[in-house]
């Protein structure tokens, strides 16, 4: 199986961020994890808000250990949000069901990691996440 490489997390995170500059996004924080749920890199944006790690990090952990990306998690946590409460209690409120959690895939479809984008808009996270993923070289599924 693929892995994310620590230096490739670390383009993510530079091409993300590149993409809120280039926006004019707010303070952007952006996690990568592997496909186990471990943090392979983190970076805050001079400004954000210092609880920024945890919501980055929620919205990736949740999209991984589910295999859901954010957007269709908080589709799920609207339609049945006992099955997202009980998701969050088997995880210990570690996660946030709401875009900006992205799935990466592999050339082959196979979940490789995921990423969370937070400081802006749930849906401009998204864009400036997906942005940094395809200049990675990576598919993200939002």
């Amino acid at each position: 199986m693929a892995e994310i490489s620590a230096s490739k997390a670390r383009t993510i995170i530079r091409k993300t961020m590149a993409k809120g500059d280039e926006m004019g996004l707010k303070p952007l924080s952006i996690v990568v994890l592997d496909a186990g749920g471990h943090v392979k890199a983190f970076e805050r944006a001079d400004g954000s808000a210092p609880g920024r790690f945890g919501i980055a990090h929620g919205k990736a952990y949740g999209a991984v250990m589910l295999g859901m990306a954010g957007t269709a998690q908080m589709a799920r946590a609207e339609q049945q949000p006992y099955f997202m409460a009980a998701v969050n209690g088997v995880y210990g409120g570690q996660v946030v069901p709401v875009p900006g959690g992205i799935l990466v895939r592999d050339k082959r479809g196979a979940v490789i990691g995921a990423i969370g984008v937070t400081g802006d808009t749930s849906d401009n996270d998204v864009i400036a996440g997906l942005a940094g993923l395809e200049g990675a070289g990576l598919t993200g599924e939002a």
